[in-house]
This record gives structure tokens, C-alpha cells and sequence, in this order.
């Protein structure tokens, strides 16, 4: 019988060996993703895409460049305008309907400063106010200005009877009785700057003529011009 509290001696047992000398355990291989058989296969139509946007941009960022060489070489400047004439009939006020009747007849002196470009206007308005309460508004031919040319443009505005609101027909028939109203004329039109070939981008030209006086005669119902002409702001 053995004895159980006896030492156990000799040598372990040996690992059982695998067949064609392998180890006990194998390990795992490597895991590698499948790659598919189109993973790194030529798009024709992204590239065509990138190629095409690429393009573009470079396009846009070349003609950008190329206009703003000509605006720095050509250097538009901004018409001159001037109120020059103005001759008001049958002018009226009526401060119970509150209108104004009258007929104006407003002539500018168009001025081009530039030495190098011609200046087309088109869609031209131009409308008259007492204070910020209007009054009338027409519509002027379409024209056309050569370097440093100087050109008389006419405005005629009428209103039969118009309704101004109670506080304007009072602040014109104040100002009647002194013997002189100003008006504000405004002028909006559509310009586009051109050399030889070249048409620069079309633009809005706005002009304001403030503080128009007009001189009312003794007879009622007529006036002129009064003060001399009147330099307008011009914003392009």
C-alpha cells in the first residue's frame, strides 16, 4: 500500500508530442481583411469629375484676375451730375384734399470724367420729392456718353391732383407763401462702363439732387430755378 504522505520522486511525464514534431497548441495566424477585386481598380468618372471642377475654379480665378488688372488699369470714375435747369407750371396745393398739382421740368448736365472709357445708361428713372414725401416719377430715353463728353438730359415730371399726406401739402404751402420751395430729385439708372471691346459688369448708378430750390413767381403757379445749379451726390 503507498503511502500518501511520501514525496513523490522522479521526473515529470513529458508533453505529448504532435505528429510531424508540431507544437502542443497552435497559434492563431494573422487575420487579413479579403480584399475585393475591384478595391484598387481606376475610376474614369471621379477623375473626371476632379478634372472638371478643377477647371472651373482655375477658369474662374484666371478672369477674376484678368478683371481686376483692367479695373486697375482703366480705373472707372463715376459720372458727374448737376441740376441746371428747372422750370415749375401750373403748381398748385391744396392743403384740405392734401395734393399737389404742377408740372416740372427738370434738365441735368450729365458729365463723363474718364479719359479712357464710355459710359451707356439704360433703364433710366427719375422721380421728385418735397422732403421724404414723393410726389411724381417718369421715365428718361436711354443714352450714351464718349470720354470726358458733357450731355443735357431732361426730366419731366406732372401730377394732377396727387395725394402727398396732410403734412407735406402743409410744409409746401408754408414754404409758398415765402416765395420758394425746394425739392429733392432722384435719378436711378442702369450703367455699364466700356472700352474698345471691353463691357465692365453692368451697375445701378443712383443720384439724389437735394434741396432743389425753385423760385415762385407773383403770377402763382410758375416758377424757375432758384440759387443757381445744384451739384448732386452720385453713389455707383
Amino acid at each position: 500500500m503507498t503511502d500518501p504522505t511520501r514525496p513523490v520522486t522522479g521526473y515529470p511525464a513529458p508533453p505529448y508530442a504532435q505528429p510531424n514534431g508540431g507544437y502542443p497548441y497552435s497559434a492563431n495566424p494573422t487575420q487579413t481583411q479579403p480584399r475585393g477585386p475591384y478595391s484598387n481598380a481606376y475610376n474614369p468618372r471621379a477623375a473626371f469629375i476632379r478634372r472638371f471642377v478643377g477647371a472651373m475654379v482655375a477658369l474662374f480665378v484666371i478672369v477674376g484676375c484678368i478683371l481686376l488688372v483692367v479695373w486697375l488699369i482703366l480705373r472707372p470714375k463715376v459720372p458727374d451730375f448737376r441740376v441746371d435747369s428747372l422750370s415749375l407750371s401750373n403748381f398748385n396745393v391744396s392743403s384740405s384734399s392734401p395734393s399737389v398739382t404742377g408740372t416740372w421740368s427738370v434738365g441735368f448736365i450729365v458729365y463723363n470724367p474718364n479719359k479712357k472709357l464710355s459710359i451707356r445708361y439704360d433703364d433710366v428713372e427719375s422721380s421728385i420729392y418735397y422732403g421724404p414725401g414723393f410726389i411724381s416719377e417718369t421715365r428718361v430715353p436711354p443714352f450714351a456718353q464718349g470720354t470726358k463728353d458733357r450731355t443735357s438730359v431732361n426730366a419731366t415730371f406732372s401730377a394732377a391732383n396727387s395725394f402727398v399726406g396732410a403734412p407735406v401739402a402743409r410744409g409746401i404751402d408754408a414754404d409758398r407763401a415765402r416765395g420758394s420751395v425746394s425739392f429733392n430729385v432722384r435719378l436711378l439708372a442702369r450703367v455699364e462702363f466700356r472700352r474698345g471691346g471691353w463691357r465692365l459688369r453692368r451697375r445701378l448708378l443712383r443720384v439724389l439732387c437735394r434741396g432743389v430750390a425753385v423760385s415762385l413767381s407773383s403770377k402763382g403757379g410758375l416758377g424757375t430755378l432758384g440759387g443757381g445749379s445744384r451739384d448732386c451726390q452720385v453713389v455707383v
